[in-house]
């Protein structure tokens, strides 16, 4: 009885995002050891615990990075524990956020669970609703996606395999994951004999865009149908995912245009897809469209850029998130104009926010940057390939320049711990903002004035 008393003890003493943390780690741990059993690999062999665990982490971050091909390496077992790990990590931000709500009342007080639902765009009693939406919205959505990509795959490989891939493909998609298994036909060609064909290129685009919106805004749409009614927050979300896809479109096109080995070879048409689907798998989806190797050196860092931005909060996808972007576009307007306040759609931006903003950033620049420098000194590759590396697994895209494989243990233990931070640590850091209780800074200092500029 005492043993039971003292783990409840223990429980109530954790922090809301410590429980977080604890259930990711428990997830990918439970992953990592049904993945490391000899029924998961095609051979009958272990795949190792190693192995397992960098392919649990990727799948539950749903970051994209694999050491071994999906298909060629994972027995159906193993793919459909893969399969599973990446739609707990996909809607991991909401079924955690809800769960906590629902259960945490000793961890969590009422200001604080008012504070998180106003932070999320909804009201306290509309949690258990909006968690039942999620779920019912999501598998609609994903098994739309799968007969669409099914018929797409129809004149490749057959209707048996590709139902499988359009299963498969539409999980990955909707969850920004990049995880592939298409290993089949050759291992590691991912989709660049697809990235021309519109009937699957389109789907997957559609699917990465909706998971990457975020369910709050997704809601909001359903619900209220004009722009106008939407939240502040739906609103930037909407405008700056448009004008990023469009940016990123046009700038892929005009860099990649007479590339022999990407756009090249390529028709208009063909040209105008690719870059289309590049433009939006680059933020947090990850999927092999196009040697990313083989780009110019600018568009390698758009598509840092791109990736470090990543999609919504409360979405599937991982990056600083849109709208800390959108706020610190603003702020740097409004500062270049000399103002001091941010006002959006006739409603102001606190300093608080502009501040968590600019917090986040920072640390997800240093963090990738330090993480490349680690990783161009322990593999003895470039800074630039590590540094796109670190970017893509802090920010849970997949995307690499660097076979991730030829990596040292050292290297890929630490994209382990990145792609964790890139998923967790920034979900925990984000609940961190929205239930810091104000009153807790009760000690004032004078203030001083620094030379900025």
């Amino acid at each position: 009885m005492r043993i039971k008393e003292f783990i409840d003890d223990k429980w109530r003493q954790l922090k809301t995002t410590q429980i977080i943390v604890l259930f990711f780690v428990l997830v990918i741990l439970i992953g990592t050891l049904l993945l490391a059993l000899p029924i998961s690999s095609r051979d009958g062999d272990s795949a190792g615990l190693f192995s397992a665990l960098f392919t649990a982490t990727s799948a539950t971050c749903v970051a994209g990075f694999s050491l071994k091909d999906i298909w060629t390496q994972w027995s159906p077992f193993g793919q459909f524990v893969i399969l599973i790990l990446i739609e707990i990590g996909g809607l991991g931000f909401m079924s955690t956020v809800i769960f906590f709500i629902l259960l945490a009342n000793r961890r969590i007080s009422m200001r604080q669970r008012m504070a998180m639902a106003q932070g999320l765009g909804i009201e306290v009693g509309g949690v258990v609703r909006l968690g039942f939406w999620v779920i019912k919205n999501s598998l609609i959505i994903q098994g739309i996606g799968a007969v669409l990509l099914t018929i797409g795959f129809l004149p490749h490989y057959g209707f048996q395999r590709s139902v499988y891939l359009g299963i498969t493909t539409s999980i990955s998609a909707f969850c920004n994951c990049g995880l592939e298994f298409m290993g089949f036909s050759e291992p590691g060609i991912g989709f660049t004999n697809h990235i021309t064909e519109p009937l699957i290129i389109l789907p997957m685009v559609f699917l990465i865009i909706y998971g990457g919106l975020g369910f709050i805004v997704l809601e909001q749409i359903y619900t209220k149908r004009s722009f106008t009614k939407l939240s502040v927050y739906a609103k930037i979300v909407l405008v700056a995912s448009a004008v990023l896809i469009i940016v990123g479109w046009v700038f892929y096109l005009a860099l990649e245009w007479e590339n022999p080995y990407t756009f090249g070879p390529m028709t208009i048409p063909q040209k105008i897809l690719a870059a289309f689907f590049q433009s939006v798998n680059t933020r947090t989806a990850g999927f092999a469209g196009i040697n990313q190797a083989s780009m110019r050196e600018l568009s390698k860092a758009l598509t840092c850029v791109l990736m470090m931005i990543g999609g919504a909060a409360s979405s599937t996808s991982g990056g600083i998130k849109i709208a800390t972007f959108g706020v610190l576009v603003l702020y740097s307007l409004a500062r270049l104009q000399g103002r001091r306040t941010i006002t959006v759609y006739n409603r102001k931006i606190s300093n608080e926010q502009v501040l968590d903003a600019v917090a986040i950033t920072w640390l997800m620049i240093v963090l990738s940057f330090a993480g490349g420098l680690f990783i161009s000194i322990d593999s003895r590759i470039g800074i630039g390939p590590a540094v796109f590396s670190t970017i893509s697994a802090m920010a849970t895209c997949g995307l690499s320049i660097a076979d991730t494989a030829s990596l040292h243990m050292p290297s890929q233990i630490l994209l382990i711990i990145l792609m964790f931070f890139g998923r967790v640590g920034v979900l925990s850091i984000g609940l961190s903002f929205m239930i810091a209780d104000p009153a807790e800074e009760r000690i004032q200092r004078a203030e001083t004035k620094m030379i900025i500029g």
